[in-house]
């Protein structure tokens, strides 16, 4: 552990002598940008948004699958020209707001209260967008725990615990922080619910001291308590929430939950907890911007409530999966080689080679992200099985088809005549392939083959879109809690380009080593 956290800190120096040359570079060019910027708006017509009246021909940010980005839709379809840019984070948008990408941002009234408490330069219209009631998503089916989740709020309700939850996180000024729910002490045999959340829309559901807390996962802690259940809480992406919970990956969907018809035809909804309304950021260009130093925001990312560990983890978890993926990539990979070599050369295994064909072409044109989630929410979707275990199966079975054709390639590419110089001295099929084909053809395929499973390190990247945290979740969820975008992103991005470059150094000297008896 003492090793891992020196070499973090060797990464972060790095990647903090980046920053400061990017953030000088920025600086020291700025008056000259400020031009470039006007010439550049030019281009595209500013729309000052001062009311929902000035919506539509603006550039909208939503997240995505919000009612936010429901109700803003209809915009797009107007003739009007509204522009509705759609971001997996409410974060994300923000960024972009204040950076000038797009005009405004519709969101939640209570995050984007925090929003603009963490960024400078940016204000909420008075004039609210609509009204919503928020509720707690179940499937269809589950007509069962609906009945308990909703007796269970109605004791709530009437014990006055809702009120002071909802109190301790919005509340009045004097009231929030004043009434922390406190798990009770009660047993629990009844199982385990499993909570699908969004931890990314504070202060519903957000990270804190490394765990996922907020005034829905509090609600949940409670109804567990009242439910005689322990709470599991899984961290995915919002527009993965409704799948999970459909697929029966989670029991219950708490993510500040509007209910509309729309969703109404997919899922059951609790009876609703409170009311919350849709307000719409803009930027404020008469507020004095309070920039951050280079080391409050390295501070900020990376050394305050030990934030660099969401990075450890999420790199110990893209480090497993990688090598479990490799192992099995490289395993049936080439017995699928082996299958269609020797079909092609002898006519043999014509069954097993028709499934492979149909393998190959069914992983190699479909995208990963895709397989991935086929994976988790269609073919293990009635089964309770480990994420890191769905992500290890899902890219070993991807990369084994590139792998399987990269080696085909290489035996193939290997003179025939030395196959039958094999056979006719009395080696077996096997034998021939194992000591004579084989080590030529590995020799030959292993740039192709390092590529390929540096390939599969970087694609590993998508584990976070059924919840898993890998390394790149681990800097959305920094990127969340501080809203900059720099430190994270840059960190990231190094500790993929060190692992990349040990990867590519490893497999020359690997290279070399197998070609030193042809001197």
């Amino acid at each position: 552990m003492k090793r891992k956290k020196q070499i973090l800190c060797l990464l972060l120096a790095g990647m903090a002598l980046l920053g400061a040359a990017a953030c000088g570079q920025s600086t020291a060019g700025t008056e000259a940008g400020q031009e470039t910027e006007t010439v550049q708006g030019t281009e595209t017509a500013e729309h000052t948004v001062t009311s929902v009246d000035d919506l539509p021909g603006a550039r909208i940010g939503v997240q995505l699958g919000t009612t936010g980005d429901i109700y803003v839709s209809d915009y797009e379809s107007d003739g009007s020209g509204t522009v509705v840019e759609r971001y997996n984070k409410g974060a994300d948008a923000v960024q972009a707001l204040k950076q000038g990408k797009i005009d405004c941002v519709v969101i939640d009234e209570q995050p984007a209260l925090r929003f603009v408490e963490q960024n400078g330069g940016l204000r909420i219209l008075e004039e609210e967008f609509t009204l919503e009631d928020y509720a707690f998503l179940i499937a269809k089916d589950n007509e069962e725990l609906l009945e308990k989740v909703n007796g269970a709020l109605a004791e709530l309700r009437e014990e006055g615990v809702l009120d002071e939850i909802k109190k301790n996180y919005v509340g009045a000024e004097s009231e929030v922080g004043k009434y922390p729910y406190e798990s009770a002490d009660v047993e629990r045999p009844n199982g385990t619910l499993v909570v699908a959340t969004n931890a990314e829309f504070p202060p519903y559901e957000y990270y804190e001291d490394g765990a996922v807390t907020g005034m829905d996962m509090d609600i949940m802690r409670a109804v567990c308590d009242k439910l005689g259940m322990e709470i599991k809480i899984e961290d995915m992406a919002f527009d993965s929430i409704i799948p999970a919970v459909s697929s029966g990956k989670a029991d219950i969907g708490a993510a500040g939950f509007t209910v509309t018809e729309e969703r109404k035809k997919n899922a059951n909804f609790s009876d609703t907890y409170t009311t919350s309304k849709q307000v719409i950021i803009v930027a404020d260009e008469d507020a004095v911007q309070a920039g951050q130093t280079l080391s409050e925001k390295f501070y900020n990312s990376f050394i305050k409530d030990s934030r660099y560990m969401y990075l450890v983890k999420g790199l110990g978890n893209t480090i497993v999966i990688t090598i479990f993926a490799v192992m099995i990539g490289i395993a049936l990979g080439f017995l699928i080689a082996v299958v269609r070599t020797n079909h092609d050369r002898n006519g043999g295994f014509t069954v097993l080679n028709a499934i492979c064909k149909a393998y190959l072409t069914i992983v190699r044109g479909t995208p990963v992200m895709i397989q991935l989630l086929i994976i988790y929410y269609v073919i293990f979707q009635s089964v309770t099985i480990n994420k890191l275990v769905v992500a290890v199966i899902a890219f070993g079975l991807n990369s084994a088809a590139y792998v399987a054709e990269i080696v085909r390639s290489g035996i193939m590419a290997v003179d025939v005549g030395q196959f039958e110089a094999g056979r006719s001295l009395g080696l077996t099929y096997r034998q021939t392939m194992g000591s004579i084909v084989m080590p030529q053809a590995v020799k030959n395929i292993l740039p192709a083959l390092c590529n390929e499973f540096i390939s599969l390190l970087k694609e590993t990247s998508i584990s976070g879109y059924i919840g898993f945290m890998d390394l790149t979740k681990g800097g959305d969820i920094i990127r969340s809690v501080t809203y900059d975008a720099l430190l994270p992103l840059l960190a990231v991005a190094l500790v993929y380009l060190l692992m990349v470059m040990g990867l590519t150094k490893g497999v020359n000297l690997l290279e070399r080593k197998l070609r030193s008896n042809e001197r």
